[in-house]
């Protein structure tokens, strides 16, 4: 793939893969929109604070690139963006659901465990099980237009391998072979995927409530 994008052109094609899936009312996404969403306190890592320019510089790059195009609605004098990334008839690549959305959150979250990805992705896609997440991503590993994704080796302590996305360059798997802080003996009693489930059930009720007040302030501005 010719493809290396930055952290910030990551992180903006990330949120609006997600916002096209989770807010489509909203979407396309105003600027101001875009850098709330890349500023997010939930389901980001590592957490931003991009400012409205350096997010407008990143969407220059990108439309540059033929990845985002403004649009224009009836009556609005305010910019939008969406993505051209994938699954639109401008698009080299073409996802199913499950694989978009296991994209869009490495996009947003670096590596994720096939068990994170499931949990992670309960707004953008439905799997089954675990062992489904797993042959989506190894799928995105051995894609005939890819590889876009690669298997890490497993860390110390950890029972699941990690996959990490391919779309911002080669990634150097000794980066990601570290040692595991010690776990407590309470925490190991319950499983790795109920807790990342637990975690990103609060994430996800976190995120719906500043959607819906940022939607509430843009109605009575």
């Amino acid at each position: 793939m010719n493809i290396n994008f930055s952290p910030n052109e990551a992180r903006v094609i990330g949120c609006l893969l997600e916002k096209e899936v989770t807010t489509p009312d909203q979407y396309p996404l105003t600027l101001n929109a875009i850098t709330t969403a890349c500023n997010q306190k939930s389901s980001r890592e590592p957490v931003m604070a991009l400012t409205d320019a350096e997010v407008l510089d990143t969407v220059e790059v990108l439309k540059s690139r033929h990845y985002i195009q403004e649009v224009t609605g009836s009556g609005s004098r305010v910019a939008k963006f969406q993505h051209r990334f994938c699954n639109t008839e401008f698009s080299t690549f073409q996802f199913s659901d499950q694989e978009k959305g296991a994209v869009c959150v490495m996009l947003l979250r670096g590596a994720q465990s096939a068990g994170e990805i499931r949990t992670r992705t309960n707004r953008l896609c439905k799997f089954s099980d675990v062992k489904e997440a797993e042959t989506v991503l190894d799928h995105l590993a051995e894609h005939p237009k890819g590889p876009f994704v690669v298997k890490l080796p497993r860390e110390n302590g950890k029972r699941d391998c990690r996959y990490m996305h391919l779309f911002s360059g080669a990634v150097d798997v000794d980066n990601f072979v570290v040692a595991a802080p010690a776990v407590t003996t309470a925490k190991s009693n319950v499983s790795e995927e109920r807790i990342v489930e637990l975690e990103e059930q609060v994430a996800s009720l976190t995120q719906d409530v500043a959607e819906l007040r940022e939607l509430l302030e843009s109605l009575t501005s």
